[in-house]
């Protein structure tokens, strides 16, 4: 009696184990994605104000878009975590700080989103932004936190939303849907 209650043991936890294998083998092919405006140019911000990023990430294709990695050019972004994973036909939106204490003048950064994209694994978000010193004097790091902290605790833009919430423009004579500097939107169009 013990012997069969062992042998049905074994043929059970042997087909549990087999049914939970096979589960493990489907490959997640490569798929598309469209990016609004991945190419911006912001209003220029006072130095030491943070500036938030909003990205909507389209997955235009047919298989899952996993988002392996999110890397910054700067250690001065800081990425927002979310969901790293989007159906076919669906929008994820990544969210992204900017803080622009340490940077003064012109500045451009790239956000590269690496996944399962065609055709190199790779979408790149761009953005630049003009830093601007305060008129009276350059400020140093310890007065720029200081400062930061004493503005984290008042009200933000009752009525017309913050110098740092203007929004962005895009420059369509260099937008990544047409400029040659992203040759992965040809490649989807052919």
């Amino acid at each position: 009696m013990r012997r069969w209650i062992n042998i049905k043991m074994f043929g059970l936890l042997l087909a549990v184990g087999c049914t939970m294998l096979t589960g493990c083998k489907k490959k997640i092919g490569m798929t598309t994605v469209q990016v609004p405006d991945s190419i911006r140019h912001y209003y220029p911000v006072i130095a030491g104000q943070d500036l938030d990023l909003i990205y909507d990430v389209t997955n235009t294709g047919d298989e899952p878009l996993i988002i392996r990695d999110i890397q910054p050019s700067c250690g001065c972004i800081v990425t927002m975590p979310e969901s790293r994973m989007v159906l076919p036909e669906k929008t994820i939106r990544l969210k992204f700080k900017y803080q622009s204490a340490k940077n003064i003048g012109f500045v451009q950064h790239v956000i590269r989103i690496h996944g399962n994209i065609k055709p190199h694994g790779i979408a790149k978000l761009v953005f630049d932004v003009n830093v601007v010193p305060h008129a009276d004097y350059t400020r140093d790091y310890e007065e720029l936190y200081k400062e930061a902290v004493e503005r984290n605790e008042m009200l933000k833009g009752l009525v017309d939303g913050e110098e740092n919430e203007h929004g962005y423009y895009v420059d369509i004579n260099k937008d990544s849907r047409s400029h040659e500097q992203y040759p992965w939107r040809e490649e989807d169009n052919q």
